[in-house]
């Protein structure tokens, strides 16, 4: 059986912004540096997020 995986992070290539998929409010939130600074990037920019074709979405196999 095949299993779906949803990524668990993202950064904007643009401005740097990055997220972390929140499990307990299951949406996106801004992710935070190790001094808790918050990693929001510029909030006027189109998020271009870093989807390159590495990921893989797929866990398991048939």
């Amino acid at each position: 059986m095949t299993t779906i995986v949803p990524p668990r992070e993202r950064e904007c290539e643009r401005c740097g912004r990055c997220d972390v998929w929140d499990d307990d409010t299951g949406t996106w939130t801004v992710a935070t540096d190790e001094d808790g600074d918050r990693l929001a990037g510029d909030r006027f920019c189109l998020h271009e997020w870093d989807i390159n074709g590495t990921y893989n979405p797929l866990e398991g196999g048939a």
